[in-house]
């Protein structure tokens, strides 16, 4: 972790104010720069000083901004000089690795993609949407989290050139891939929100794993231009977040348009006119009607635990007004459409046959002075160690005819129709299901079984998340309790394309009436 001030000095750790940041909100920190408690120089100082104790042992920060206090001094002279600013404005946040953030290598959590590890360094020349969104709203960009190699794995961040991270609310446990780093920073309280990225639970995973609000949004509403790809149709970035507010005005800023990122067309209109909190209130379950998990979307039963915990939550919805449908999916045939492409994982991956495709356009926009410039560079710099090779990271996708053409052509854009057909499918039999039985959404558990053991080599079990991924639904985790072992048990509101805001509210409503999380207990290591 290179970081040039590491030794605050004792005295001004003396002069600091001592804030709470394992239970700070957003409204909180906003509060906080109002009353003067504190601000975006000491708020950042006490994040950096969280980072400085706590890191060494979670591992969740690989690089830190050097430039944070200077941007969050910035904040306070415009706060000072009386500009109007928005909600994310002084709050510090963290970024996935893969998104490309100006100074930083983009690594991908891959030592041959990361100079100190031996291998080239993919310097970006300009920050990636997301990332150039979240400088605009004047988040203070504290540095990126560690994730698995190519964020291939939806469990842990175990392979990544800067070693493991721990899962902050049971480290004996897997932390959830592959937005690993972000979580525990933000579980961890050192930012107070974390970019996440998903293509296969990489958001969601996450952050159930460890306690934590996460939203996967729906594909178009958010840009993925400049994140390193394993699919340009099915990766979403959103946010991972301490509570359902939070996590609603970070999407805020991150939603929209861009040119660079031509699928954003898609959702214009589609966002809420007064932003993804507007909804937001404790009431917001009174007679929606939300779908339960059962063998008609998925044939893979609970653990006897995780239903357990699942009625009990199912029970906390009916209190709050919701009416609940049991497997609204039964005959519809969604569950045949799930091709289990990595059986080991339970993983259907068709979508990702365009990834050589999809890294040719993400290398060409790093700029002419790029290490890697093509797919065909980016092969060769890796060829030792391929991750398209047999024994590959990624070696799975030559069980996707389309796949093959596409790594011998990665210039040419890819044949998707197989994906095509079945996202179409998939969002066919949902429109018909929604309508037939008048539903909402639906709220499942976002797990069928508790976190397994870090290193046991076991995967997360999830519900979702090849169906939604295809299909480019937007869902909401959350937390939901706790399994006996102390397993965070998270709760999932999936919902048709577009609805975040509504699925916030259903979110919001549950988080008001339970307020299950509680914050974990760090250890220094």
């Amino acid at each position: 972790m290179h970081h040039s001030d590491s030794n605050v000095r004792i005295e001004t750790l003396l002069d600091m104010p001592v804030i709470d940041l394992s239970n700070l909100t957003v409204e909180g920190v906003q509060e906080g720069f109002k009353s003067g408690a504190f601000t975006a120089e000491s708020l950042t100082q006490a994040c950096l000083r969280q980072i400085d104790l706590y890191n060494s042992h979670y591992n969740a920060i690989i690089f830190l901004n050097d430039a944070a206090l200077a941007d969050a001094r910035a904040i306070d002279q415009r706060r000072q000089a009386g500009e109007l600013l928005g909600p994310l404005a002084g709050v510090p946040v963290v970024i996935k690795d893969p998104m490309d953030m100006v100074g930083f290598p983009t690594t991908a959590g891959w030592s041959l993609l990361c100079s100190k590890a031996g291998g080239v360094d993919l310097m970006p020349e300009t920050d990636a949407p997301v990332v150039a969104r979240m400088r605009a709203a004047g988040a203070i960009l504290l540095g990126k989290t560690n994730v698995p190699v190519l964020s291939s794995s939806g469990t842990h961040a175990d392979n990544s050139w800067a070693g493991p991270t721990l899962n902050v609310v049971m480290p004996s446990r897997v932390p959830g891939g592959s937005s690993t780093g972000t979580a525990a920073a933000v579980g961890a309280s050192m930012a107070v929100l974390g970019l996440a990225e998903e293509t296969g639970g990489s958001i969601q995973n996450p952050a159930s794993a460890q306690d934590l609000v996460g939203i996967k949004p729906t594909i178009g509403l958010v840009p993925n231009a400049g994140v390193v790809p394993l699919s340009g149709n099915r990766d979403v970035v959103g946010p991972i977040a301490r509570c359902v507010r939070d996590a609603a005005l970070c999407l805020d800023v991150l939603a929209g348009y861009t040119a660079e990122d031509p699928k954003t067309l898609a959702g214009v209109g589609k966002k809420p006119p007064l932003g993804y909190t507007s909804k937001l209130h404790a009431g917001a379950l009174k007679g929606v009607r939300l779908g339960l998990y059962g063998p008609g979307w998925r044939n893979q039963p609970l653990s006897a635990e995780t239903q357990q915990l699942y009625d009990g939550a199912t029970q906390e919805l009916k209190a709050q007004g919701a009416i609940l449908v049991g497997d609204p999916f039964e005959g519809s045939g969604f569950a045949a459409l799930r091709k289990e492409t990595i059986p080991t994982a339970d993983f259907d991956a068709r979508g990702l046959e365009s990834v050589p495709y999809d890294l040719q356009k993400y290398l060409e926009r790093l700029g002419p002075n790029a290490a890697l410039k093509s797919f065909a560079a980016f092969a060769r710099a890796t060829a030792r160690e391929s991750a398209f090779g047999p024994k590959g990271l990624l070696s799975f996708l030559h069980r996707l005819p389309q796949f093959v053409a596409c790594l011998k052509s990665p210039t040419v854009p890819p044949d998707l129709s197989e994906f095509i057909a079945v996202k179409a499918r998939y969002l066919e039999i949902v429109e018909e299901v929604f309508a037939r039985e008048r539903l909402d959404g639906l709220v499942f558990p976002q797990m069928r079984q508790e976190l397994p053991l870090a290193g046991s080599g076991l995967t997360i079990k999830e519900t979702t998340v090849s169906e939604i991924n295809i299909a480019g639904m937007p869902a909401v985790a959350m937390p939901a309790g706790y399994y006996a072992s102390g397993a965070p048990f998270g709760l999932l509101f999936v919902g048709k394309l577009w609805t975040e805001a509504d699925l916030l509210a259903y979110a919001y409503s549950y988080e008001s009436a339970t307020r299950h999380r509680k914050a974990p207990v760090l250890t220094i290591r």
